[in-house]
This record gives C-alpha cells, sequence and structure tokens, in this order.
C-alpha cells in the first residue's frame, strides 16, 4: 500500500513539475524500500526531462539499483556519465561492497586511481572494509598508507574502519595503536577496540577487557546497542572474573534502564544474547524469563532458548519447544535451529524424532549444509544407525570439512568397527585432507576399541610428529585407554609419566577402567587416589574407591573415606535411566518414587523378580537331578 500511494503521488507531482527535488524525494524513496518498479520509474523521468546530466541524481540512482541488486543498471549509469566524479565511483563501489562483490569493487578503485580522481575519505574507509572481509592485510596497509599520505587519517569514521580491518585480519595489537593515536573517538572508535580485545583469545585480556569499558564511561561514551551486544558473550562464563564479577546481569540492567531493546533493529538480537548468556551460566530461568516476556519472537529467538535447553541437558523441553516454535508461532525453523536442536536427539536416542528433521531438511532443500550434515552424521551414529549416518556422509551433495570426516569417524569407532575408522582416515588423508586434534580423538578411540594398538601408536606417533597436532589432555587419554583395554597397563602408567602434558581426570579415569576389567587392584588404587586428589569434589570417585577398600576388605580404608565425604558434605548422585515411549521421554531414578505409573512399575519388576527367581529354582532342581 505504501509504494502503491508513493506511485500514485510520483505521477501527479512530476505531471506538474519536473524539478530535481522531487525526483530526489522519489529516489530515496526507492532506496529505503528497494523497490525496483520505483527505481525504473524514476530513471525513466530523469530521462525524459533531461536531467541525465545531473551526477547527484545519478549517484542516487546508482545506489537504488545497487539495493535491489541490479548491479549492471548502476554499472550503465555510471558508464553513461564522462567524465566521472569521486561521488559517482564511491556509490557504484558501495554498491558493489553491499552485495558482497569485493573483486569489482578494488577494480573499479583502481580504475579511479588511474582516472586521476582522487579518493576521499569515504572511498578509503569502503576498501578499507573491503580489505577487512577478504582479510588482506597487505591491502589494507596499503590503504592505510594511502590515507596518511592524503591527510585523511584523522577521520573518525576513517580511522574506525582501518581499525576495524586489522580486527578482522588478527592485528588487536595495531587496532590499539591506531586507537591510542587518535586525537577524537567516538562510540564506534570504543566498540571496535572491545571487539577486538573480546575476538584476540588471549586468556588474559578479561580484565585488561573491563579496564576499557570502565574508561570509555570515564571518558562520557554511553553503551549502545552494538557495546553491549560485544560484551554479553563474555559475560556468564565459569572463570573466576565471571563468578566475582555478575556483568551479565549488569548490563542487562542498563538495557532496561536505557531502553536499548525498544530499537527494533537491535531487540532482537539483545534478546538473543541475553538468553545465550544466561544459559551459558547456567541459569535457565533467568534466560527463559527473557524469552516469555517477548510479545514477539524469530526464529533467531527461538533457536537461542532451544539451543539454552540443550546446552544445560534440558533435552526434553529443548524438543518441545521446537515443536512449540512451529505449532504455536508458526515459525519455520531454519538452518540453525535443525543443528541445535538435533544434539538433543542424539542424547535422547529420538532416532524417530532426528529421521523427521532429517526429512524436513529435505523439503526445505537445507540438507546440502555441511553443518547440518555434520549434525546428521553424528545424531544418526549415536542413535544406533549407522548405515544412515554412512549414507549421509557419502552423499556428495555437500562438501566434506574435517568435522564431516571427523564425525563419521568416531561414529564407526563408536559400533565397534576399527578397522573401518582406521580406513576412513587413511583415506581422508590420501585426499589432502589434514587431521585435527577431534579427528584423532575419533580415530584412536575407535582403535582403542578395536584392539588396534599398533594401528593406533602409528597414528598418535604420525599426528604429533608429521601433522603437527599438540598432544591434548583427550589425545593423551584415548592412548592410555587403548593401552589400557589391550592389557598393557604399566606401559600406559609408563605413557602417562611420559606424557608432554600435565594429567587430568580423563587420562586417570581410562587407567582406573582398565585396571578394574583386568582385575588389577594395585593399579585401581594409585588410579583412585590420584582421581580423587584432582577431583576433590566428585563423590562418584570416593564411591569408587570405597567399593574397591571393601572389596579387599580394607575396612579402616572404606572408614577413611566415608569420613571424606562427610566432611565435605559430598553425596553420590542417584542413577538415572530412561526409555522412550511414544515420543515421550521418561525418567527414573534409583528408589523413584516420584513418576505417576511408579507403583505399577514396581508391581511389575516384582512379578519379574519372582519368575527369574522361579526360573533359577527350576534351573537349580534341573541341575541337582543331573549330578
Amino acid at each position: 500500500m505504501i509504494l502503491l500511494s508513493a506511485r500514485n503521488t510520483f505521477t501527479l507531482v512530476l505531471s506538474r513539475t519536473y524539478n530535481s527535488a522531487a525526483l530526489l524525494q522519489f529516489l530515496n524513496l526507492s532506496v529505503t524500500h528497494k523497490s525496483l518498479p520505483l527505481t525504473r520509474q524514476s530513471q525513466a523521468q530523469i530521462l525524459s526531462f533531461g536531467l541525465t546530466s545531473n551526477s547527484f541524481l545519478a549517484t542516487k540512482l546508482i545506489t537504488a539499483y545497487a539495493l535491489c541488486g541490479h548491479l549492471t543498471h548502476s554499472q550503465l549509469v555510471f558508464n553513461s556519465f564522462k567524465p566521472k566524479n569521486v561521488y559517482l565511483y564511491n556509490s557504484l563501489i558501495n554498491g558493489y561492497v553491499k552485495n558482497h562483490d569485493y573483486d569489482e569493487a578494488f577494480d573499479l578503485f583502481n580504475d579511479m586511481c588511474y582516472s586521476n580522481v582522487s579518493p576521499d575519505d569515504f572511498t578509503l574507509a569502503t576498501i578499507a572494509k573491503v580489505s577487512g572481509e577478504i582479510k588482506d592485510l597487505s591491502l589494507g596497509k596499503l590503504i592505510h598508507g594511502k590515507s596518511i599520505k592524503v591527510g585523511f587519517v584523522l577521520d573518525i569514521v576513517l580511522a574506525n574502519s582501518l581499525m576495524a580491518m586489522y580486527n578482522k585480519c588478527g592485528k588487536y595489537s595495531e587496532v590499539k595503536n591506531m586507537f591510542d593515536e587518535m586525537p577524537q573517538r567516538n562510540s564506534s572508535s570504543w566498540n571496535v577496540l572491545i571487539s577486538g580485545y573480546a575476538n584476540s583469545g588471549d586468556c588474559s585480556f578479561a580484565k585488561d577487557l573491563w579496564e576499557i569499558v570502565k574508561c570509555m564511561q570515564i571518558d562520557g561514551v554511553k553503551f549502545d546497542a552494538f557495546t553491549v551486544s560485544s560484551l554479553l558473550p563474555l559475560c556468564g562464563g565459569q572463570d573466576d572474573i565471571a563468578r566475582k564479577w555478575d556483568y551479565g546481569r549488569e548490563l542487562h540492567c542498563y538495557i532496561m534502564r536505557n531502553e536499548l531493546d525498544i530499537v527494533s533493529d537491535w531487540n532482537f538480537h539483545l534478546d538473543c544474547c541475553l538468553i545465550d548468556m544466561y544459559s551459558r551460566s547456567n541459569n535457565l530461568v533467568l534466560g527463559r524469563r527473557v524469552f516469555d516476556r517477548m510479545k514477539h519472537r524469530n526464529v533467531y529467538i527461538w533457536t537461542a532458548m532451544i539451543n539454552g535447553y540443550v546446552q544445560n541437558r534440558e533435552l526434553d523441553e529443548a524438543l518441545v519447544l521446537f515443536r512449540e516454535m512451529q505449532e504455536k508461532d508458526r515459525i519455520e525453523p531454519n538452518r540453525v535451529s535443525l543443528v541445535s536442536v538435533l544434539p538433543a536427539c542424539s542424547s535422547l536416542v529420538g532416532l524417530i524424532s532426528g529421521k523427521q528433521i532429517h526429512g524436513f531438511s529435505i523439503r526445505k532443500e537445507l540438507n546440502h549444509d555441511v553443518s547440518l550434515c555434520n549434525a546428521l552424521i553424528d545424531m544418526y551414529a549415536k542413535c544406533g544407525s549407522l548405515d544412515c549416518a554412512r549414507k549421509v556422509f557419502e552423499d556428495s551433495s555437500f562438501h566434506k570439512d574435517s568435522i564431516s570426516w571427523s564425525s563419521m569417524i568416531s561414529g564407526y569407532g563408536l559400533h565397534g568397527n576399527g578397522a573401518e575408522a582406521v580406513f576412513l582416515y587413511e583415506k581422508m588423508l590420501s585426499l589432502g585432507n589434514k587431521p585435527d586434534m577431534i579427528t584423532i580423538v575419533g580415530v584412536l578411540s575407535a582403535c582403542g576399541r578395536s584392539g588396534l594398538i599398533n594401528e593406533g601408536l602409528d597414528i598418535y606417533n604420525s599426528g604429533i610428529n608429521v601433522y603437527e597436532i599438540k598432544p591434548t589432555i583427550e589425545i593423551c587419554a584415548c592412548v592410555v585407554d587403548m593401552l589400557g583395554r589391550a592389557g598393557q597397563l604399566e606401559g600406559a602408567l609408563d605413557f602417562i609419566k611420559k606424557m608432554p602434558v600435565e594429567s587430568g581426570p580423563s587420562v586417570w579415569g581410562a587407567l582406573v577402567s582398565a585396571s578394574i576389567m583386568h582385575g588389577n587392584v594395585e593399579m585401581q588404587d594409585l588410579a583412585y587416589k590420584f582421581l580423587v586428589q584432582l577431583e576433590p569434589e566428585n563423590p562418584s570417585n570416593y564411591v569408587s574407591l570405597s567399593n574397591l577398600y571393601a572389596s579387599s576388605r580394607r575396612w579402616n580404608g572404606v572408614a577413611e573415606v566415608r569420613a571424606a565425604m562427610k566432611d565435605k558434605g559430598l553425596r553420590k548422585a542417584p542413577g538415572c535411566s530412561w526409555i522412550n515411549i511414544n515420543g515421550k521421554t521418561h525418567c527414573f531414578f534409583v528408589a523413584d518414587k516420584a513418576h505417576p505409573f511408579s507403583d505399577s512399575t514396581y508391581e511389575m519388576l516384582d512379578k519379574l523378580r519372582l519368575i527369574m527367581k522361579g526360573d533359577c529354582y527350576s534351573f537349580y532342581l534341573e541341575s541337582m537331578t543331573v549330578f
């Protein structure tokens, strides 16, 4: 209706006047609504009124066509002008950038320089953005040098663009240097600096980052939605700083006080960040409160909440929410939604639900996405359908990455098919794909389950020495498990002593399992003692050590372990099992009577116990008769 009214007004106005101001007004409307018909009508009127030499109207026309995705028309308008000025070049270069055609943008910039048209600050800022997008540091440095040469480097917008370029190229020290040299800064300058620190991956950056945030406030610069959205992903962790200062809650209060969530363009994004932050801090109640208070939700909000439930192992609730998204709000899941919910199917062994999601992805032609295919391979393997996992993997319609190979290798290992896992690993190498840590862990686990010791040790040595993979604690735990399963307990212990990384609970846990498997009490006792030292708050280690002492009638040891548990206030979590009936998962704990059908369940168990006793008694009588 808006566009129809605009067209009628457009015709009426132009029937009375043909000045450029009226045409400019409707070109601006074309840009706002990205309307191709209105843009074409505007160009037709420009031609009919003989305003083709008006370069200002031409720049707007180039922009309008570019926003509509018709760069060919933008190029034709651009070519019709001789000579060309910097504004025409800027419009077309910016059009190429908005359509992600970075090569054409850079070629046009070169043509501009060769045509003796001097770039301005907008031109250089745009090309600096291109350098960051394609991560071309050399090009970015050339733009930086050009900016200094022509004297535009003091421009705030250009300086911010150069900082953002260095940020995307991973040169965080250059970001800080540029920031320090800026005579004036705005909120975007601080945002780029904060984003650079957040993306640096340096474990020591957290303290420095919050100091920068304080300096930003002291400088009188207010947080905007971008600032908050950059900081929220850094909150809600489990490190010392996150536990000491509840920055996430403070930022949430800041959003509410300043009504940042009312800004329509950022409303959904900030709420997604809040839900994710609360989910990572194991506070789903507050995350769900953010979710429930929203009057309107899009697919990203639903996906963030579903992912939060999956992260916190609330798998049933994740599947319920996935169904509600489609039934209640009539929102169709996207690729990220499917990838987020598939781990819930894997953990609950929900093969039927997983197949339904796979079918949906095929209908919506999403099954060619590599991340979704990787999630499907993992889901099918964990749900026991190795054939379906293999079919997804062997589908040539998607490009396999290292995660694809690792998922399929791990699937073979999970099902005890170590030979197939090793064969697939070797095939991956022969095709020129390099392994990563996850691939090595997957193939070593497969070797361990299948007793392929020599193959596993060769893979470990080649991974460390040939492919220069850092020997992580997960890789070392797989080697210990592999040697232990084969009965080489002394070899496993020697490997632990010579490990290039400090041993952790997973390493000693692998040695415990192997010691129990082969009945080596001394090795088991040694491994348990290290486990208790490494995990002093884990009750399972104490209970297992107590059971070990009791089995060997070392009652003093049992008493000491139980006393230690009592002093620490530790209690073993009850065992839990679950079963899926008619699409609903039912959980049962030890001695649990909370389930609505617990009485009938225990009644059935009593009958089974009597039947089992009766069969044993009959077998005993038959044995006595034989002998």
